[in-house]
């Protein structure tokens, strides 16, 4: 069962304008299951990582997914992205139902929603350099000539501020810092205008020294690009920075969902006081 504080998801969120616009993505009855094997005479079991999730996220908004590992904040992500198929329910982005989507639909789906990963090394190609790294995908998704990738390319890396460009381009990953590395993760995320932003622990793989600009730089591009954010971590001490709803995960359900300074100030759930 979900515990909710007075002013919740459910009934409105933080900004009271989206209460009145269509939502940019609904979770609805969301279910992803998975079916162990079945070894000898032994029963085979399901595992429920994701268990009747819904909600909606608006244009501009930003709500953050948080529980500790195992708690189905993972599979969670990767069903809003596409990459698992729900096992009931539905995701819905810009009113289209992702499990109709033919292959040119996906395509145009991942063109609208950045992914930020929690290891920036191990998400860039190694024998590729960054000028590469951020070309593929304007070659891919982008109707773009080669002076306007390379304009791209310079407009987004100065906006996460990878500067000097010129110095950067042709370097590979290993000889970046980590702070860079997740910078060029999150200029190739916000390449094709997304509309949405799936960020995953984006900062837990960072020294502490570069974790709150990383933050601070995802809170300005959420903000000057109106983006919708879903912020996945299980640290809270991340989440004040730009997260306007959060919802608590446990065992494959949300346990609970409040606006950001109630569920610090008066958390309802155990599980939730157990995190904080």
């Amino acid at each position: 069962m979900t515990t909710t504080a007075p002013e919740t998801a459910k009934t409105q969120s933080a900004n009271g304008s989206h209460a009145q616009a269509e939502p940019l993505l609904s979770l609805r009855n969301l279910r992803t299951w998975f079916e162990l094997r079945r070894w000898g005479f032994g029963r085979a079991g399901t595992v429920r990582a994701v268990d009747d999730v819904s909600f909606d996220l608006h244009a501009g908004e930003a709500i953050a997914i948080v529980g500790e590992s195992g708690c189905g904040k993972s599979t969670l992500m990767k069903t809003i992205l596409g990459l698992h198929m729900p096992t009931e329910g539905s995701v819905i982005f810009e009113g289209r139902d992702l499990s109709t989507l033919d292959a040119k639909e996906m395509q145009w789906f991942r063109s609208q929603v950045g992914y930020v990963q929690q290891d920036p090394f191990g998400a860039l190609p190694p024998f590729m350099d960054i000028r590469r790294i951020l070309g593929e995908p304007l070659k891919i998704h982008g109707n773009m000539d080669e002076s306007q990738r390379q304009d791209r390319i310079r407009e987004v890396m100065e906006e996460v501020r990878l500067t000097p460009v010129d110095d950067l381009l042709p370097r590979f990953p290993h000889m970046l810092s980590g702070g860079q590395q997740q910078r060029v993760v999150i200029a190739r995320a916000m390449l094709l205008h997304p509309r949405m932003i799936v960020a995953d622990e984006p900062v837990s793989m960072l020294d502490m020294s570069v974790r709150v600009e990383v933050l601070r730089l995802l809170q300005g591009l959420q903000k000057t690009h109106n983006l919708a954010v879903v912020y996945i971590t299980h640290d809270l001490s991340t989440v004040r920075y730009f997260s306007e709803r959060i919802f608590v995960m446990y065992a494959g359900e949300i346990v609970e969902q409040s606006r950001m300074d109630d569920l610090l100030r008066n958390p309802l759930h155990p599980y939730t006081r157990a995190l904080i």
